[in-house]
């Protein structure tokens, strides 16, 4: 089979596809002839800095949709051809991967393979961050960083589906603030500073967010809390500046009795994989009910890799990055 793997750290072209041996599924796993591969930034960090990669070679990859391909030792509730979604540790951006068990979603009726591979990682964090960590009220105020991403597209939508009394958004680019209007944000700032919290305060007359949810870190963490309104909660579910974790202390919250909580699926998985299960069911019927969806706004061919992960870096994309590991017409095999 194919397989993109990195036998490097570096910039997108240390992608590299080769030709690996199928995946068998061991005792409670199941392997998954895939469809689509989600990209997210995740991958990009793996590739170009090690992140959550326990050793090279290594194939990154964190989401796909496909059909089961096999079953490992006492895996129930799946049949080999059922079309699924899947979580996965690594080694999605591959034409089979295996799974844990307890990480492969039945997708629902009318959701096909193309939008099943956004939703593993983006619909059950987005659904976390506003319903089950972050505990948005009706009425509430929201503030989002990267509003127009894939999670900052769904809570968007999350948010005044909940009845948000105002949902605000963080970009950094015009065309990135316009996209993100469109999906649920009632004011969107476009910055690339931390001089954000000032702006939010003057959009709340002084008052600040009940609710701000940050995956940059760094700075903008900081910013995101000087952004709280008295009570204000923050979610930090990612570091996306790199920056060092920057310790919270009682005097930062002790003045607006502010609380700071955090996320990841990731994590989740490895640790309490039975809540995760019960949040994605949860998370997944909010678009088949038809509350949320998420844009899939560039695809690639499972060896053009390196081409998603350049648009994604440079900070120019909005919506969902997929690529594609069924074959079209004219695609050849590896040299």
């Amino acid at each position: 089979m194919r397989a993109v793997e990195i036998q490097e750290y570096g910039g997108p072209e240390v992608l590299k596809v080769v030709e690996a041996e199928v995946p068998e599924p061991g005792p409670g796993q199941v392997s998954v002839d895939v469809a689509y591969t989600g990209v997210n930034f995740a991958d990009l960090k793996a590739r170009s800095e090690g992140y959550r990669v326990p050793a090279l070679p290594f194939v990154p990859g964190l989401e796909v949709s496909g059909r089961v391909r096999g079953l490992g030792a006492g895996v129930t509730g799946l049949a080999v051809g059922q079309e699924v979604a899947a979580l996965t540790q690594g080694g999605a951006y591959a034409d089979v991967v295996v799974a844990d068990a307890v990480t492969v979603f039945p997708l629902p009726p009318g959701v096909g393979l193309r939008t099943g591979a956004t939703l593993p990682t983006v619909l059950p964090t987005a659904y976390a961050l506003i319903h089950t960590v972050g505990r948005l009220q009706p009425g509430e105020r929201v503030l989002v960083q990267g509003a127009a991403g894939g999670v900052g597209t769904v809570l968007g939508q999350l948010a005044s589906a909940a009845g948000a009394g105002a949902v605000y958004g963080v970009v950094s680019g015009a065309a990135k603030a316009e996209y993100a209007r469109e999906h649920g944000y009632d004011e969107v700032f476009v910055t690339s500073s931390a001089s954000f919290a000032k702006e939010v305060r003057e959009a709340t007359d002084g008052r600040g967010v009940d609710l701000a949810l940050d995956p940059v870190g760094g700075e903008t963490l900081r910013a995101s809390l000087a952004a709280l309104a008295p009570f204000g909660r923050l979610v930090s579910f990612g570091n996306a500046s790199g920056a060092q974790p920057w310790q919270v202390g009682q005097p930062d919250l002790y003045p607006l009795a502010l609380s700071v909580s955090g996320f990841s699926i990731l994590t989740l998985a490895q640790t309490a994989p039975a809540e995760l299960r019960a949040l994605t069911e949860r998370a997944f019927r909010t678009v088949v009910d038809g509350v949320v969806s998420l844009p899939v706004t560039a695809e690639f061919a499972l060896p053009d890799a390196a081409e998603a992960h350049r648009l994604m870096g440079a900070r120019t994309s909005t919506g969902k990055l997929l690529l594609r590991a069924e074959r079209t017409a004219g695609e050849a095999d590896i040299a």
